[in-house]
């Protein structure tokens, strides 16, 4: 027989998720709500929670305060959706590597990736600069590319490594006494079960790359074509004033990509996330 909660315990279990659902949306809420106030009455005394005569003016303005916003956001998108991509495909084959195949100084390996990404986007500003300019991709989608996928992809092979660990040996035995490659057993044996934790990957190197990209667009990019969507954002700070209600309006139509990407792909983070919870 299952336990039955006692009312008491219902109670407090739910008054403890309505809690940290309330501080965990609070933010969300009050930007919001932010958005749909008239500028001028964002500092009133006394502060109104709920906005008086609220509109959704901001989410029209806002395109003409910043006309390239919807640029900003298309390259917002654009960046993260290539540094996903670039993730992936050096993450995998170096999780499987890592996850199946013992080599000498694999674990300094793993702790040197650790070592990165215990570092700051900005103590490496300079010699990021001197690289990118060296490079010649300063000014381009790639000043931003491959600073972001170099500071993500350790952490996901750690992560990935991890969730690879626990697929069966056996599985890649058995592929290969049938004769197959080792590549042949990563595409066709191990991938379809790593999908789960290879889309949980994605979907965190995505959120990731869209949140990381102003310090990098504001040193290596001085061209407004190439502008990432916080370059926009701040374009929102005047020299005399902030104009929050069109910032927060623009927040969250710029976060719209990011949220479509999640509803789309909810499903498969949960599978990704339960994976291994129940010992077969």
């Amino acid at each position: 027989m299952i336990d039955r909660y006692h009312w008491l315990e219902l109670v407090g279990i739910y008054i403890g998720i309505a809690l940290f659902l309330f501080f965990i949306l609070a933010p969300f809420i009050e930007g919001f709500l932010v958005s749909l106030k008239p500028l001028g009455l964002l500092f009133s005394t006394p502060y109104s929670f709920w906005p008086k005569n609220g509109s959704f003016d901001a989410y029209f303005s806002m395109w003409q305060s910043v006309p390239m916003l919807g640029l900003y956001i298309f390259n917002s998108f654009f960046i993260s959706t290539i540094i996903t991509i670039v993730v992936i495909l050096v993450v995998v084959p170096a999780a499987y590597a890592f996850a199946r195949f013992p080599f000498a100084g694999a674990g300094m390996l793993l702790g040197g990736f650790l070592a990165v990404n215990m570092f700051s986007g900005a103590v490496l500003l300079i010699p990021l600069f001197r690289l990118m300019r060296t490079l010649g991709l300063l000014n381009t989608y790639w000043a931003m590319i491959v600073p972001g996928a170099a500071f993500l992809i350790p952490s996901s092979i750690w992560l990935l490594r991890t969730y690879l660990m626990r697929i069966p040996r056996e599985l890649d035995e058995a592929a290969w006494v049938d004769g197959a490659s080792r590549l042949y057993t990563l595409r066709r044996v191990i991938l379809p079960l790593a999908m789960p934790g290879i889309v949980v990957i994605s979907i965190m190197t995505f959120i990731g790359a869209y949140a990381q990209q102003f310090i990098f667009a504001l040193t290596f990019n001085s061209k407004s074509e190439f502008m990432p969507l916080p370059i926009g954002l701040f374009a929102f700070f005047g020299k005399q004033e902030v104009v929050w209600n069109e910032l927060m309006a623009a927040s969250f139509v710029g976060i719209l990509p990011v949220m479509i990407v999640i509803v789309f792909l909810q499903r498969y983070l949960v599978a990704g996330l339960t994976a291994g919870a129940v010992k077969q």
